[in-house]
């Protein structure tokens, strides 16, 4: 399972430095302003589906009824399966993606209410979202593809495919976007064009496999109706934060040019550790808690759980404490270019650090949400789901509106979203502990004064970089290789710290199951 979780986060590694590239290259050539609001709404929305489906929360429905299901038939009966269950779910997808592009104006309302009083900005991100949603049709059944990939042992292709959109954006920010006369809309099509290239990828890793569907009419089998009624429940569950980022955006929409983007660019840099470490845990461990389940192992199952929340925290500690305290550094060094100037980076700094102490609670909901999915109980994670949406509300309604007169009224939101997963996270760790599904191994209180001794020393050091040094004035060559030198010495000091109370890479290992 760790060789599982490299591999994913190796592939998903690569892709999330394109995605810094792709958003250094937006903010240098397009700013923070009223144009690039429209665009992160209209983007928004079918980013929002990719995070549901392509980075793993598709799988949390999938997965485990796959891996059932290839357990208890032959090879020609799970065939048949993935025709019927590709043919109707594509069948879906064309309908609601049809839908979303007649409905684009009406879904902008929704989400960015406050545009409304802007009219050439409310009609640029109807156009805007007219063209992404598709998006969704093929992000889904390459989501479906990297499933039936991942059950099979395969994880690199599935990983590695996210890439593609930050291509895509790229190519459309430098060859594009000259060429047209509202240049932002450049990056509309591209997303579109990455969704269909991202298909595509899959294609010949499945066909290799013996595994590409042939879409067939799949409504009168009961379990593609199984699949399908499962999808909503399961992905609800582990997806409430995007969720409370789509309330973010609509709350945004009411306060000063430029919140939806200071929050767009805070939310990349938290979702660059969430991305290489939470999903590859999750994607990996999933189908390892799924197997445990179908055999009946109920200690192997509390031992993967306590496995991946001891790694959760070994890594969500420090990055967060080095998210609060290198904000400024970080938003400096990547985005401060052209039309990107310091007041952007001051701003986003409020986000990102707000943002940032929820980090853990991100990252555990996909780990602890896995543990409910892969034993087919799909209600419990919606239930606290709903939970966690309605604080993130009540935490917007006390929060913003009175620190928006200050400049904070983006960070509140931040604030409140990052609540709402530790919240999130809290309800189902107690959950499964109550029910005896998760029993906690020996040790906890002694790992917890480790890491929080080492972090504690980390955030010290990195606490003299960030104020004492000249960040504002460096060219930036200078700011990057300084940067990269701090978190190096930041990291370096955290483990030989872990090191020296006495934390041992056996510490770290996923017992054998009795």
């Amino acid at each position: 399972m760790i060789k599982s979780t490299a591999i994913v986060g190796a592939m998903t590694l690569v892709s999330r430095i394109l995605g810094f590239v792709r958003d250094l290259c937006i903010a240098r050539y397009f700013g923070a302003n009223a144009a690039t609001d429209a665009f992160f709404v209209a983007f928004r929305i079918p980013n929002f589906m990719r995070r549901l489906f392509a980075e793993g929360s598709f799988a949390q429905a999938f997965v485990p009824m796959l891996a059932d299901y290839k357990a208890q038939h032959d090879r020609e009966s799970l065939k048949r399966f993935l025709d019927r269950a590709c043919g109707s779910l594509a069948l879906i997808l064309l309908l609601v993606s049809m839908a979303g592009m007649i409905l684009a104006p009406l879904l902008v309302l929704i989400f960015a209410p406050g545009f409304l009083a802007r009219e050439e900005q409310f009609a640029s991100s109807s156009r805007m979202l007219a063209i992404t949603f598709p998006y969704l049709f093929f992000v889904t059944l390459t989501a479906f593809a990297g499933g039936i990939l991942n059950v099979h042992g395969r994880f690199a292709i599935p990983a590695l495919t996210p890439a593609l959109l930050n291509l895509a954006m790229l190519a459309a920010t430098f060859w594009l976007a000259p060429l047209l006369p509202e240049p932002v809309t450049a990056l509309a099509w591209a997303v579109l064009l990455a969704g269909m290239a991202q298909l595509a990828l899959q294609v010949p890793a499945l066909a290799a496999a013996g595994l590409l569907p042939k879409p067939r009419w799949g409504f009168h089998d009961a379990e593609v109706r199984r699949l399908l009624k499962s999808m909503a429940p399961a992905i609800f569950g582990v997806s409430v934060t995007q969720v409370n980022l789509l309330v973010d955006t609509l709350v945004a929409s009411f306060l000063i040019s430029g919140s939806v983007s200071w929050l767009y660019y805070s939310d990349r840099l938290v979702e660059f550790p969430l991305g290489i470490f939470g999903v590859a845990m999750g994607t990996a461990l999933l189908p390892h808690l799924a197997k445990s389940h179908a055999h009946h192992d109920g200690r192997g199952f509390s031992q993967a759980l306590d496995w991946g929340l001891r790694w959760v925290l070994l890594i969500g500690l420090p990055a967060t404490v080095g998210l609060i305290t290198l904000a400024k550094p970080l938003l400096s060094t990547l985005f401060q270019h052209d039309e990107f100037d310091a007041r952007d980076v001051e701003m986003a700094s409020r986000s990102l650090m707000t943002y940032s102490l929820g980090l853990i609670g991100f990252i555990a909901v996909k780990l602890l949400a896995s543990g409910f999915n892969a034993r087919h109980d799909l209600q419990t994670p919606v239930r606290f789901g709903i939970y966690s949406m309605i604080a993130n509300a009540a935490l917007c309604l006390l929060l913003v509106f009175p620190l928006a007169g200050l400049g904070w009224g983006h960070a509140a939101l931040a604030l409140a979203t990052a609540l709402a997963a530790l919240f999130n996270a809290a309800l189902l760790l107690t959950k499964l502990v109550k029910d005896g599904i998760f029993r906690p191994n020996r040790g906890w209180a002694a790992y917890l004064a480790r890491l929080v001794v080492s972090s504690l020393a980390m955030s010290l050091l990195l606490l003299h970089c960030a104020e004492t040094l000249p960040w504002q004035s460096w060219s930036f060559q200078e700011r990057a290789l300084q940067l990269l030198l701090w978190i190096a010495a930041g990291g370096a000091s955290y483990f030989a710290c872990l090191w020296l109370c006495g934390l041992r890479p056996a510490h770290l290992s996923l017992p054998k199951a009795a």
